[in-house]
C-alpha cells in the first residue's frame, strides 16, 4: 500500500500513544474491567456499569470494524449502517489519508495477512492520534471481529 516515508514511524507512535492512553483509562476509570458495557450509536455514548448501575459514561466515535468472516477492516466512514454523528472523526481520517497519500486510510476495506484484531487496534490508534481521542474500546462481535470505538470524553456517572 502506498504511503509517505514518514507514515510507518508515525503509525507506530500512534500505537504506542494509544497503549499509554488506554492504560490511563484503565487506571482512572476502570475501562476494560467493568462487568457490563453498553453502547448507543444514536446518542454516541458508551456506558460502563456494575451490572445494574451505570458508573462511567464516554462520548464515542466509531473508527471501524473487523470481520472474521470477511477477513478485513471496514472504515466507519464507509459503513452506511452507522449514524452520521458517530463517523465524523472517521471522515477526518479519510481526509488526512487523501491529503497525505495514505492508502490504508482511504480504502474502504483494509486487509492484513496476520491478525485482524491487531490491525483493528492499529487503525483505531491512527484515528485516535489524528482526532485526539482519549483512547479506544473494542466491542467483540459474534463472528470473530470487533467494533472499534474511540473515546472522545469520559467521566464518572452521577
Amino acid at each position: 500500500m502506498k504511503h509517505p516515508d514518514w507514515y510507518p514511524a508515525w503509525r507506530q507512535e500512534a500505537i504506542e500513544q494509544l497503549n499509554a492512553k488506554n492504560r490511563g483509562l484503565q487506571d482512572d476509570f476502570g475501562v476494560g474491567s467493568w462487568p457490563r458495557y453498553d453502547y448507543d450509536l444514536k446518542t454516541g455514548k458508551l456506558l460502563f456499569s456494575d451490572q445494574v448501575v451505570v458508573k462511567v459514561v464516554a462520548e464515542i466515535q466509531v473508527a471501524g470494524s473487523t470481520s472474521g468472516k470477511g477477513g478485513n477492516w471496514l472504515w466507519a466512514w464507509g459503513n452506511s449502517n452507522l449514524p452520521g454523528d458517530v463517523v465524523t472523526d472517521a471522515q477526518r481520517v479519510r481526509s488526512f489519508g487523501e491529503k497525505n497519500g495514505i492508502d490504508e486510510l482511504t480504502q474502504l476495506f483494509v486487509t492484513d495477512d496476520n491478525d485482524l484484531t491487531v490491525l483493528g487496534w492499529e487503525l483505531a490508534a491512527v484515528m485516535a492520534r489524528i482526532c485526539n481521542a482519549r483512547g479506544v474500546y473494542r466491542s467483540p462481535r459474534g463472528e470473530g471481529g470487533g467494533l472499534y470505538l474511540t473515546i472522545k470524553s469520559i467521566s464518572r456517572a452521577n
